[in-house]
């Protein structure tokens, strides 16, 4: 979508809770108010004579009345109703705030941080009663407190060591690490920096950096530095890679928070199937073993087989060692 659209979309939106807020007021001052030229705000106000509730006939439709200069509101379409979040969504989103406004580069953190401070306040005084907002409820402290050196590294422009879990070959490795950038990409925080040790630009999951220290040296990322486009999510599977398809336990739903997967349809009573990429048979073996019996190999077969003859060489130890 253009930014001229994007613009446009989020003038309509609140055009209607502010007409309703002012009746009668004059075309020239609600254009002046908004930005835009009086022509242009009356071709806003003729879409949407075209907007309302499903149906689309007299009665569904958004209906202004215009007298001389002025516009009013004469029927609103359900729009005047306040938005509304869940205790989870208000979560979420007060999350994504919070990280936006820490991330350097952000051009207005002021407006980040009144709108954070305004769905805290909300969420707050929600109903029922017990809903946690902060970070907290998504982060856990150890995160949280590696987020906080980060920023100021990438701040301060220093240099940094961290200690970096790589769940697909399920291993820990020290990485010296340029700070670039930090991300807030599909719900999760990232730091975009050049790894020293692979000589390339990487992306590091802040819950999976295990520790990190502040070198007392410059960030120098070289000139062939390029951010990632994260434009179209960040996994981006190479064409060895095999899919294993999954069907997920309510229990196991984790695998799909924890570890990135191409595709993820819902199912009855909390079940979820998957597909996922791997290009470690063995260490797929191993993760499906570990949910303990939550996760279940649809396909490939030849994945299922040798999650099925790793299970039965278990028993059979375990079967020989009670009876030894």
């Amino acid at each position: 979508m253009s930014t001229a659209a994007t613009e446009r979309l989020a003038r309509l939106l609140a055009l209607v809770p502010y007409l309703i807020a002012r009746p009668g007021i004059r075309v020239d001052q609600a254009a002046a108010d908004f930005g835009v030229p009086p022509k242009q705000l009356r071709k806003d106000l003729e879409l949407l004579w075209m907007c309302g509730l499903p149906g689309y006939g007299p009665g569904d439709l958004i209906d202004l009345s215009f007298e001389g200069e002025t516009v009013t509101v004469t029927f609103d379409a359900g729009m005047s109703r306040p938005l509304r979040l869940t205790g989870a969504e208000a979560t979420a989103l007060v999350v994504a705030l919070r990280a936006l406004a820490e991330t350097p580069g952000v051009a207005d953190t002021d407006a980040v941080r009144r709108a954070l401070a305004k769905i805290e306040a909300a969420a707050g005084e929600a109903q029922p009663a017990g809903v946690v907002v902060g970070l907290a409820a998504w982060e856990g402290e150890r995160t949280a407190k590696v987020r906080a050196t980060v920023t100021e590294a990438a701040r301060q422009r220093r240099a940094i060591r961290i200690r970096y879990y790589t769940a697909s070959r399920d291993e820990s490795s020290s990485r010296t690490v340029d700070p670039m950038r930090l991300l807030l990409v599909e719900g999760r925080g990232y730091l975009e920096g050049w790894c020293r040790q692979a000589q390339g630009v990487r992306l590091f999951r802040l819950d999976r950096i295990d520790a990190v220290e502040t070198l007392d040296e410059t960030a120098a990322p070289p000139p062939c530095a390029e951010p990632t486009d994260v434009s179209a999510g960040l996994f981006r599977p190479a064409a060895d890679h095999e899919a294993a398809v999954l069907l997920l336990e309510p229990d196991g739903r984790w695998i799909a928070e924890y570890y990135a997967v191409d595709e993820v349809t819902e199912l009855a009573g909390g079940r979820c199937r998957v597909v996922m990429r791997y290009t470690d048979p063995a260490w797929m073996v191993r993760l499906v073993l570990g949910a303990g019996g939550q996760a279940v190999v649809l396909g490939p077969p030849t994945l299922a087989e040798r999650v099925r003859e790793r299970a039965e060489a278990a028993v059979r130890r375990a079967t020989c060692g009670a009876t030894g």
